[in-house]
């Protein structure tokens, strides 16, 4: 799959559309820390976003300690942000719901 990176004007739209997420400081990712009632509701998060992010084909960089989970997407062949980390987004969004 081609994964074109995306202008300056179609990250800002896009980024728009979705809630709470930031640009990094180096504007070649987004960023979200999601918190959760406990450690579980964090690792069920987690491997709902790993299932998703294995069909897609892209995979996020992330961490979590105890109930916090911090994401970073991004497009390492793009060297920026495409439509992939934003299609992970909303599928992240849509798991943090399912988990609370």
């Amino acid at each position: 799959m081609i994964r074109q990176k995306l202008d300056d004007a179609a990250v800002s739209g896009r980024l728009s559309e979705l809630q709470g997420w930031t640009l990094a400081k180096d504007g070649r990712a987004i960023e979200k820390h999601f918190v959760f009632k406990d450690f579980r509701e964090a690792f069920g998060f987690m491997t709902q976003c790993a299932l998703a992010a294995e069909k897609l084909d892209h995979h996020p960089e992330w961490s979590n300690v105890y109930r916090k989970v911090h994401v970073l997407l991004t497009t390492h062949s793009a060297n920026g942000l495409t439509e992939l980390d934003f299609r992970l987004a909303v599928l992240m969004d849509m798991a943090a719901r399912d988990a609370a």
